[in-house]
């Protein structure tokens, strides 16, 4: 059986809103925090910068290190991230009827 995600609240009250991540190029990219999650044992996040945010799509980060010094790892597994992907967005559309 799948595990349920538990939705997180704890980069939202360490950082507010939207968070700042450097680029491969150097700029500063305003990211907003979509969602914060834990599945298994495993803590994620959806960010959101605003190019991503006219094709609705969100980036996923797994969230390492402690509550205190938070750290964004990308997610280079295939499998990891289609897991993370889907729990997601079963959280993101849980409310709608329509299959």
């Amino acid at each position: 059986m799948a595990e349920t995600p538990v939705v997180l609240e704890r980069l939202k009250s360490r950082f507010g809103p939207s968070i700042e991540l450097m680029s491969e190029q150097g700029e500063q990219i305003s990211f907003d925090i979509k969602m914060e999650f834990q599945l298994g044992g495993t803590v994620y996040v959806a960010l959101q910068n605003a190019a991503m945010r006219k094709e609705d799509e969100v980036e996923l980060f797994r969230v390492t290190g402690s509550e205190d010094e938070p750290e964004l790892e990308t997610i280079e597994d295939d499998e990891e991230w289609e897991l993370a992907s889907e729990a997601y967005d079963d959280m993101l559309f849980a409310g709608d009827e329509t299959p």
